[in-house]
């Protein structure tokens, strides 16, 4: 095939204990999947079904340790801040799947990062405009390496961490989730077809925060490869 402009890298993720990478085809991230998280945002997601919104999938930054990412910080924002996250991979194509069904799509899972620029987010808001320029943008979803569900079983309970420059700063499970995996996944698949390749950035626990050059952010899922990334100033 000729393409008409130099055609980019495919964004990828390392599978760990193997060399084999998950091509990534889409980024679906749930919004305000954990009650205390809602409530720190002015929400009460008890009482909502989840909603979604996307990254591109080049926003990837893939980090395998004991290297440590490095995520420049963003333009046009002056609040940047953090959300650790459990990220689901699909394996399998679907559509209008059951939750008792929503299991068998799972490829694995990973560590990863809704890295968002919530002054630009929390205007959008209130205008009523897209969230799009707020969480969409260049290096927005660090992501650990993703371990096969066949390695892990299906997750449903266990802590999710995040500290900053050592300090405790998110502390959660997985059991908080108001929307389980399953019933994610069976939720989003009546609105799309679910193909290999995407991802599900599931919600972040309470305790988000801003992050500046400098800091240094670890995150962690029980089981899991950690994530560890440090902001950088962005290039002149």
């Amino acid at each position: 095939m000729h393409y008409a402009i130099p055609a980019w890298e495919l964004p990828s993720v390392p599978v760990a204990g193997s060399d084999r990478h998950f091509p990534v085809r889409r980024i679906f991230c749930v919004g305000r999947n954990y009650a205390e998280h809602a409530k720190e945002m002015g929400g009460d997601a008890a009482k909502e079904p989840p909603f979604f919104f996307m990254k591109s999938a080049d926003a990837i930054v893939p980090v395998v340790p004991p290297g440590v990412g490095r995520v420049a910080y963003p333009l046009a924002t002056s609040n940047f801040h953090h959300e650790i996250e459990l990220v689901v991979a699909i394996g399998g194509s679907g559509v209008k799947v059951t939750p008792e069904a929503a299991q068998s799509l799972v490829f694995g899972y990973a560590v990863g990062l809704d890295m968002t620029r919530r002054d630009l987010q929390s205007d959008m808001r209130e205008k009523k405009r897209p969230w799009d320029i707020g969480k969409s943008f260049a290096q927005a979803a660090p992501i650990a390496p993703i371990h096969p569900v066949t390695a892990t079983g299906a997750l449903s309970r266990g802590a999710i961490e995040l500290d900053v420059n050592g300090a405790p700063r998110q502390r959660g499970d997985l059991s908080d989730m108001i929307w389980d995996v399953p019933h994610m996944i069976a939720f989003l698949s009546q609105m799309y077809r679910l193909e290999p390749g995407d991802l599900i950035f599931t919600g972040t626990p309470s305790g988000v925060g801003a992050v500046n050059a400098g800091d240094r952010l670890d995150g962690r899922v029980a089981g899991l490869t950690p994530l560890s990334i440090e902001i950088v100033a962005p290039a002149a």
